[in-house]
């Protein structure tokens, strides 16, 4: 069985809370990116993306996507009970 490089796209349902954990490290930039706007159109003030503890990379990635989005006021590491610092809380404005 051959795995193809380019996988089929898949649609994810948008919550408030999206686990980067399910992407390839390639496609976190442009998955956290359509995230927000998605988001952001279903109304969502504040969300939490879960890229893990790790070595830093994929949490310097999405905080490089929220710092470069106009909509997004301010982001964090999550507290104790959202994740840690293996997550990130953005705040969005959806006006």
């Amino acid at each position: 069985m051959n795995v193809d490089d380019e996988a089929e796209p898949f649609e994810i349902e948008i919550t408030d809370s999206l686990d980067l954990h399910a992407f390839s490290p390639k496609d976190v930039k442009a998955v956290t990116i359509a995230y927000l706007e998605e988001a952001r159109k279903k109304g969502f003030r504040i969300v939490r993306l879960i890229h893990g503890k790790g070595i830093g990379v994929q949490r310097e990635t999405v905080r490089s996507v929220l710092s470069e989005t106009s909509f997004v006021t301010k982001f964090k590491s999550g507290n104790e009970f959202s994740g840690g610092w293996g997550s990130t809380i953005a705040e969005l404005d959806i006006t």
